[in-house]
């Protein structure tokens, strides 16, 4: 692939998924879970399509072909002079199970892109984008209340909700002594979510009545990363470790509610708080810890431990955020156990393209940041996934799946069944070399 392809590439590719990400702040299309109800939604998985293909690895992972986006301490892992450009996509699909009743959903997301390159020896760099959390359900039901129906009719309720927080992220590795990585990264959280409600009455002298949440939220947090690689004959031992501090939410809940009837539109209540008034609003720290062993350009197996401690972020409380209804959510402790496994037949072969491609497989266990009526809301699932090769140096599209399933059909939870496509693109290429003949 020739510089000025790679870049041209590069660069349509940036404006793509750069695009989707301006367009899907009204929420639209990002998810669709009912447990995004409570707190700030269902937290996104992260890592790219080479990782989520993994079950979720990556913190004790180093590899010069793929951006990680686990560990910045793993960004040192880059090839002198060169410029690494990942991409990726996600198409969710979902089916829900509650007591006799069963539905299916399907979106479209961006999963990440982000760029990766040298600046002095050792020292890399790395900017990029991804969804931090989703918010997405749209549910009815009616009132079954003989006494208000014999007043007010039928009554309906409609409950609904969109939007979601992106991450955007800048942070830097570097190497010591062949050894020791460290990282750093700066993680901006931006993003609106907005939550609506709506009760009908048959009867039309009764006026329906519309309230809801809309939020605007940011907030600034830091991520530290190291890792420590051991030869082990022809071998590598890793050993990793990330850290990401708590954040404080910033921005403002408005609180509305409204009454209608016929053209007649009544304002009830609308308040707008900025999020200091509501109390300490928080995104949690973060600590993961993880082990590979890997024989360089062959096989590679990690596992991965990631827990972060909820019960201090304030949702249970906070207007916009706590749910108020026949379910009562609360916040937790979060965790997660990941494991995955990648083998590539023989990178080098001339004759069989499918010996050059890079096979993983993955699974993963975790424990959501919240619970409903005292019981967890917990996923598992396996993974699977490829890369193919395109053209030479380290050039690539991923494909990777996850099935899975969370939750569970016990008092009032939701089962779902879930299989997540991701198809990510790695460029790669050499940017910085200085031409000696023309």
């Amino acid at each position: 692939m020739s510089k000025r392809i790679s870049k041209v590439l590069t660069a349509f590719l940036f404006m793509i998924f750069a695009s989707s990400a301006v367009k899907a702040q009204d929420g639209a299309g990002l998810t669709y879970s009912p447990y995004s109800v409570f707190g700030i939604g269902d937290l996104y998985p992260q890592g790219t399509t080479r990782e989520r293909a993994m079950g979720g690895v990556g913190i004790a992972g180093r590899d010069p072909r793929y951006i990680n986006l686990m560990n910045p301490a793993a960004i040192s892992a880059r090839d002198t002079l060169s410029f690494v450009f990942d991409a990726g996509m996600v198409a969710d699909n979902r089916v829900f199970r509650q007591g006799d009743l069963k539905s299916a959903h399907n979106t479209l997301n961006i999963n990440n892109f982000s760029c990766s390159f040298p600046v002095y020896k050792s020292f890399s760099v790395l900017f990029g984008l991804t969804p931090y959390s989703t918010v997405g359900y749209d549910y009815s039901y009616d009132i079954p209340d003989p006494d208000l129906m014999a007043t007010a009719g039928f009554i309906n309720y409609l409950s609904s909700g969109k939007g979601g927080i992106y991450q955007g992220f800048a942070g830097f590795g570097v190497e010591f002594w062949k050894r020791i990585s460290i990282g750093a990264e700066v993680m901006l959280n931006f993003g609106n979510i907005s939550k609506d409600s709506y009760m009908g009455f048959s009867d039309a002298t009764f006026r329906s009545m519309n309230s809801g949440y809309d939020m605007e939220l940011r907030a600034v947090s830091g991520k530290l990363g190291v890792q420590y690689d051991q030869p082990v004959g022809d071998l590598h031992l890793t050993l990793g470790a990330t850290y990401r501090t708590s954040s404080k939410l910033k921005g403002y809940v408005k609180d509305y509610k409204y009454a209608t009837l016929g053209s007649v539109v009544d304002t009830v209540y609308n308040r707008v708080d900025t999020l200091s008034a509501l109390g300490n609003v928080s995104l949690a720290s973060e600590i993961g810890v993880g082990i590979s062993l890997k024989k360089p350009e062959k096989w590679l197996a990690e596992f991965n431990y990631i827990r972060s401690d909820w019960t201090s972020s304030g949702f249970d409380t906070a207007s916009g955020f706590a749910n108020v209804g026949g379910s009562v959510f609360s916040t937790q402790v979060s965790q997660s156990f990941r494991a995955g496994f990648e083998y590539i037949p023989n990178r080098n072969d001339l004759r069989y393209y499918l010996r050059q491609c890079a096979y993983r497989m993955g699974a993963y266990y975790e424990q959501s940041y919240y619970k409903l009526d005292g019981n967890s809301v917990n996923s598992y699932g396996l993974t699977l996934g490829v890369t193919l090769p395109v053209f030479r140096w380290y050039n690539g599209i991923s494909i990777g799946v996850d099935l899975g399933r969370k939750g569970s059909r016990t008092g009032n939870m939701t089962m779902e069944n879930y299989a997540s496509v991701v198809i990510g693109f790695h460029i790669h290429d050499m940017w910085f070399r200085k031409v000696r003949y023309q």
